[in-house]
C-alpha cells in the first residue's frame, strides 16, 4: 500500500481531497506570517544548537566514563567504551522550534550508571567542562514527576532528564541506539520510563502523520495561536507542546492530502467539536513486553475522571492531558471557538493570519477579581526550587477553587511573573507579600545594584587588610565597617506571582446562591497547608502568600506596551432610599461573632481568608 493511501490513525479520513489554489495560497500567506511573527530562526542561530548538542554529547560520555571508572578501576575494556547517548524530543526534535526556544533533551546510560549518579555528578561536570560562563542558572530538580535538570548553555534553555538502559552495560556506537524499540523497556522505573516516553512519543509522532512538511507548518501556527492565547502550559493544566503536536497529528491523518492552512482551519473545528472524554489517539493500543499500567479506564478509575485524554502514541500509553482541570478545559473551548470563527474568515480571504494571533486579554478584559499566589523566598537559588514546586501545585489550587459554589471558573494564567524587591524590616517584608510593589527593584536597578555590590565587596576586603598592622576604616563594634553593617540592613526578596482570573457564578438557585460574597479561606489554607508540606520546605528561606486582587490594582509589570490597564469604573448613583451602596472592600463573609480583632488576626494566619467580591449589577 502506498503512502498516500494507507490509513492513517484509528479511523478512516474524512477527505483525501488536494489542495485547491486557494488553499495553496493561503498556506503560502501563512508561511509569510509565521516568518513575519519569527516563528523561525536564523541558520547561526541552528547551528548553535547542534553544537551546544555536542558539547552535551562530550561531557555525558565523560560522565559515564567517570562512573565506569568509580565502579570498576581494573576494567580496562569497560572504561575504554564507556560511553552515553543525548537524544533530543519536543519542538527540536519535531523541527518545530524558533528563536528562544529550548532543547527538551534526554541523557541515557549504561547499566551502571544510576539517577543518583546523575544528580550527583552531572551539575558539577557541567560546570568543569563547559566553556567558562557558558552555564547559567543550574538548578537540579531531582523530586519532579519527571526528575530534571534545567540550566541555560550559553543562553540557550536547557531541560535536561536521565534514563540509564537497564539492559545494556555497553552501548553502541553513537547514533545506534534506538529508543523506539520496546526492549530497552526492560527494568527502567516508573520515572525512567516517563523520561524514554518523550523522545519514543515525538519519534512516534512523525511516523504517524502523512506529510511531515505540511504537519510542521501547521504545528507551528497551532503553538504560535496558544501561546499568544495563554493556554501553552502543562505544568499549569494546559496542554504542553507535545499534546498540541499530537491533536494537530490526528487532524492531519483526517485530511492526510490537505494543505496546511486547511489543517490550521480544520484544527479549530474538529477539536473543538471533538466528543470528550472520547480518547484522541495517533494509533491503537498496543501491547508490550512490561507489566506496567497504560491508560484503560475501564480498568483504572482514575483513567475515567480525565476530562481531555489525549494519549501519547509509544508503549506504554498514558494520558498526557491528565492534569486539564474543568476551568481549562472550559477556557480552551472557549479559544478553539474564538479562532475557529477566525480561521473560517482567513479561509475566505474575509480576515488575515495576524488576526489569529492576537494576543490574550487575560488581565486588560478577562476578569475583575485575580487572585495572586505569591512565592518568595530570601535566597536565588532557594527560590529557584521553592518557586518551581509550588507552580507544579497551581492546579490543585484551581481544581479546589472551581469547585466551590459561587465560582463558575477559576482560570490561571500559564506563566508566573518574576519579581526582585529590597526590604529593610519585617514591615516591608510582609508588605511584599501582601502584593505590594513598592519595594520592587527594576530592571536597571538592579544592574546597578550588582555593580554596588561588587565594589563594596573589594572596598570591603581592602578595609579588611591591616595596613602597617592597624586595620583600616572606621569599625563598628562587631569589628566591621560601619558602611557594611548599614548595607546589612538590605536584604533582596525573590518572588514569583502567579495569576488567576475568577468568574464567578451566577445565580442559580439555593444550591447555588451566587458571588454576593466568597470566603475562600478553606481553599487556600488547604493549598498552603500542601506546599508547606512538602519536605524540602524550609520556613526561614519560603514563603507563600495568597492574596485578592482587583483588575484596577493590578501591577503596571503584567501589561506589555500599549496595552490598557482597566480603570476603575464611573461611580453608580445612590440607591433610591438614599443609602450608599456597599463598596467591594465592605463586602466580606464574616463568621458569626468575629470581632474585628479577631478578623485581623485571622487574616494575617491565612494571608486571604476572604475575597470581597459582588455579583455583577
Amino acid at each position: 500500500m502506498s503512502n498516500t493511501d494507507k490509513t492513517w490513525g484509528v479511523t478512516p479520513p474524512i477527505s483525501t481531497a488536494l489542495p485547491t489554489p486557494a488553499e495553496n495560497q493561503a498556506t503560502n500567506t501563512l508561511l509569510e506570517e509565521l516568518k513575519a511573527q519569527n516563528t523561525f530562526e536564523t541558520k547561526p542561530e541552528t547551528d548553535k544548537r547542534h553544537e551546544v548538542l555536542a558539547d552535551l554529547q562530550r561531557i555525558v560520555d565523560e560522565f559515564v566514563r567517570r562512573i565506569a571508572k568509580e565502579k570498576e578501576p581494573h576494567n580496562a575494556t569497560l572504561i575504554r567504551e564507556a560511553r552515553g547517548e543525548v537524544f533530543t524530543y519536543g519542538s527540536f526534535c519535531l523541527g518545530v522550534f524558533g528563536p528562544g526556544s529550548d532543547i527538551d533533551t534526554l541523557v541515557c546510560a549504561p547499566r551502571y550508571v544510576t539517577r543518583v549518579h546523575y544528580f550527583e555528578h552531572f551539575p558539577g561536570l557541567l560546570e568543569e567542562m563547559a566553556p567558562e560562563g557558558a552555564i547559567t542558572d543550574l538548578t537540579p530538580v531531582e523530586d519532579a514527576f519527571v526528575p530534571i535538570i534545567k540550566f541555560e548553555y550559553w543562553g540557550i534553555s536547557i531541560d535536561l532528564i536521565f534514563a540509564r538502559i537497564a539492559t545494556l552495560t555497553q552501548f553502541p556506537p553513537h547514533k545506534e541506539l534506538y529508543l523506539t524499540e520496546n526492549k530497552y523497556l526492560r527494568g527502567l522505573d516508573e520515572a525512567e520510563l516517563r523520561s524514554v516516553n518523550g523522545t519514543r512519543v515525538t519519534n512516534e509522532i512523525l511516523t504517524l502523520v502523512p506529510e511531515q512538511a505540511t504537519f510542521r507548518l501547521a504545528l507551528r501556527a497551532i503553538k504560535l495561536w496558544a501561546q499568544r492565547r495563554a493556554i501553552y502550559a502543562n505544568i499549569i493544566g494546559f496542554p504542553g507542546g507535545v499534546v498540541w503536536a499530537m491533536l494537530t497529528a490526528r487532524v492531519c491523518q483526517l485530511y492526510p492530502k490537505a494543505a496546511a492552512a486547511t489543517i490550521v482551519a480544520k484544527f479549530f473545528q474538529i477539536i473543538q467539536r471533538w466528543p470528550w472524554p472520547q480518547p484522541v489517539m495517533l494509533k491503537p493500543m498496543e501491547d508490550g513486553p512490561l507489566n506496567v499500567r497504560v491508560w484503560n479506564p475501564k480498568i483504572y478509575k482514575g483513567d475515567s475522571f480525565h476530562l481531555m485524554p489525549v494519549i501519547t502514541p509509544a508503549y506504554p500509553q498514558m494520558c498526557a492531558t491528565f492534569n486539564i482541570t474543568h476551568s481549562n478545559k472550559a477556557v480552551i473551548q472557549r479559544e478553539l471557538e474564538r479562532a475557529g470563527q477566525i480561521a473560517e474568515k482567513i479561509m475566505t480571504n474575509a480576515l488575515a493570519w495576524k488576526d489569529l494571533f492576537v494576543k490574550h486579554t487575560f488581565f486588560t478584559k478577562g476578569y475583575k477579581y485575580y487572585l495572586a499566589v505569591i512565592v518568595a523566598s530570601k535566597e536565588k537559588e532557594a527560590h529557584k526550587i521553592w518557586s518551581g514546586f509550588v507552580e507544579s501545585k497551581v492546579r490543585v489550587l484551581v481544581s479546589n477553587l472551581e469547585r466551590h459554589p459561587s465560582i463558575s471558573i477559576a482560570h490561571p494564567f500559564n506563566k508566573g511573573f518574576e519579581r526582585l524587591h529590597r526590604v529593610k524590616d519585617q514591615v516591608q517584608f510582609d508588605a511584599v507579600l501582601d502584593g505590594k510593589m513598592a519595594y520592587l527593584i527594576k530592571e536597571e536597578d538592579e544592574a546597578k545594584d550588582d555593580v554596588k555590590t561588587e565594589v563594596q565587596e573589594d572596598a570591603e576586603a581592602l578595609l579588611s587588610k591591616p595596613e602597617n598592622g592597624v586595620e583600616a576604616g572606621p569599625q563598628s563594634p562587631n569589628g566591621k565597617p560601619a558602611a557594611a553593617k548599614a548595607e546589612e540592613q538590605d536584604s533582596k526578596l525573590f518572588t514569583t506571582t502567579h495569576y488567576i482570573g475568577l468568574e464567578l457564578a451566577e445565580a442559580a438557585g439555593a444550591d447555588r446562591p451566587g458571588a454576593k460574597s466568597l470566603d475562600l479561606s478553606y481553599q487556600v489554607n488547604e493549598f498552603k497547608d500542601l506546599c508547606h508540606g512538602w519536605d524540602k520546605y524550609k520556613a526561614d528561606l519560603n514563603f507563600l502568600s495568597v492574596q485578592h486582587v482587583r483588575n484596577i490594582n493590578l501591577p503596571e509589570d503584567v501589561f506589555e506596551p500599549g496595552e490598557v490597564k482597566p480603570t476603575r469604573p464611573l461611580k453608580k448613583p445612590s440607591a433610591p432610599n438614599g443609602t450608599k451602596r456597599p463598596a467591594p472592600s465592605d463586602v466580606w463573609t464574616t463568621p458569626a461573632g468575629e470581632t474585628p480583632a479577631t478578623r485581623c488576626g485571622r487574616l494575617k494566619s491565612t494571608q486571604l481568608s476572604c475575597v470581597p467580591v459582588r455579583a455583577a449589577a
